[in-house]
């Protein structure tokens, strides 16, 4: 009776050291596992702090060289979008139409480029496009229905994004970054898609505007930390 008690009291023995050895085995897995999610939540978030530290670094070069401009363009610097916006298109360009007046010419003569060369020089490995973008109110000239004035205003504001793009790659200033704007630069009229307003109501006239916006390659970084996250993840797109 004894012998058996031993040999039962033996077995159990084994069956508590066999849990411990799997216990240990997997507090093992689970620190591994946690260092590895670790790195790998470091790995992300340098990623992340990289890339915004890159469009800080866009808005703040954009606004300490354009900064006594902006006044007499009528223009502004967006921080969040790293946009620059031309408002009052009714002095940019002629009613209806999408022919530049002397006044924006002036203005694009001295803005194009200093802008592009300041992209090129110091962020070029950053940008993914530049897009010239023309918006409008949701209004047009003659009163017609809603559908009709966005066609309208689509039509006005591809016009007049082509006529920028076309007088500012043909300034003299501009042809030693032709081969850059043809890769980079886009011209895009939306008509009234994207309306600015306040407190829920259009504002019309800031609705108006002609804007250059910097598009960074925020699809690149998002490849890295998908890579970070899961390294079996391909770029399959």
């Amino acid at each position: 009776m004894f012998t058996n008690r031993a040999s039962n009291d033996d077995q159990w023995v084994s069956v508590a050291d066999l849990m411990a050895g799997l216990m240990m085995v997997f507090l093992f897995i689970a620190v591994i596992y946690a260092k590895d999610a670790n790195q790998r939540a470091s790995n992300v978030t340098e990623i992340v702090t990289e890339w915004q530290d890159a469009e800080m670094e866009i808005y703040r070069a954009l606004e300490r060289e354009f900064r006594d401009d902006l006044p007499i363009w009528n223009a502004e610097i967006e921080r969040a979008s790293l946009t620059i916006r031309f408002l009052s298109p009714e002095i940019l360009f002629k009613t209806g139409k999408a022919d530049l007046s002397d006044h924006f010419k002036q203005a694009l003569d001295d803005f194009m480029p200093r802008y592009i060369d300041l992209l090129i020089s110091k962020f070029d490995t950053k940008i993914d496009e530049v897009r010239i973008e023309g918006h409008t109110s949701s209004e047009w000239l003659q009163s017609i229905d809603t559908a009709n004035a966005f066609i309208n205003n689509m039509k006005l504001s591809q016009a007049r994004t082509r006529t920028v793009l076309e007088y500012a790659i043909n300034l003299p200033e501009m042809q030693y970054f032709t081969p850059w704007v043809i890769k980079k630069v886009s011209a895009n009229g939306l008509s009234s898609a994207r309306l600015i307003t306040e407190n829920g109501v259009e504002n019309k006239k800031r609705s108006r505007r002609v804007e250059f916006t910097i598009k960074t390659k925020t699809k690149e970084a998002m490849f890295q930390i998908l890579e970070k996250v899961s390294p079996a993840i391909e770029k399959s797109f």
